[in-house]
């Protein structure tokens, strides 16, 4: 076997493993996931899972590092041209908060659970949140009160502005179980769904902001 077969071969496994991780992770925890059950979902016998990460706690910091670094990746990708109009750096924050969940339906309760009930991954989420959150805040009450003293929009805090977005996005996949059994499984993450959620979220933040919108 050459070295560049050999080395995407173990890449392979690595990730066969990390998939079943997420996913053992995600639904039941770190006390409730069994690591037996995530070697056979990737296909590998336990002394190869044990090979290449060592412990199910070291496994899953891996899959807590890899969630938290999207979700840095999503909010830096989401303000990247921050010179668009205001309703558009809304609309995409909100799809792409939105798709982003909607690919990861698990994470919001796992996070809830399993992040914010320990104070060391709680640092390491703020720390990585801190990198991006200052400045984009910034930014956004800038623009915010520059449209609000031109007339175009009501000045609000910048930050209880994304608190909205979040909460909103948020919310459905948090309170899915219950939501779907009082509306009758509404709340069932198509594209259907995810796609009336989104303009949904957006006509509401569009009137908390009583924004003048641009329209084609």
């Amino acid at each position: 076997m050459s070295n560049s077969t050999e080395h995407k071969a173990i890449n392979d496994t690595e990730r066969r493993i990390l998939q079943a991780a997420e996913r053992e992770f995600l639904t039941k925890g770190l006390k409730g996931a069994r690591t037996s059950a995530i070697a056979e979902a990737a296909g590998v016998n336990h002394a190869m899972l044990h090979y290449y990460f060592r412990t199910k706690e070291k496994l899953f910091e891996r899959i807590i590092s890899e969630k938290l670094d999207a979700l840095h990746q999503l909010i830096s990708r989401s303000f990247i041209e921050m010179n668009l109009p205001l309703e558009e750096l809304i609309k995409n924050l909100i799809n792409e908060h939105l798709d982003f969940i909607a690919n990861n339906p698990d994470l919001p309760r796992f996070i809830t659970n399993e992040i914010f009930g320990d104070d060391e991954r709680i640092e390491n989420f703020y720390l990585k949140i801190m990198r991006v959150a200052p400045d984009v805040m910034s930014k956004l009450q800038t623009k915010i009160d520059d449209l609000a003293d031109a007339g175009q929009c009501k000045r609000v805090d910048a930050r209880m502005l994304l608190l909205d977005i979040v909460s909103l996005n948020v919310f459905p996949f948090v309170a899915a179980p219950l939501m779907n059994r009082i509306f009758g499984g509404c709340m069932d993450n198509t594209a259907d769904f995810i796609e009336k959620r989104k303009k949904e979220n957006f006509e509401t933040i569009v009137r908390k902001l009583n924004l003048r919108v641009q329209t084609a």
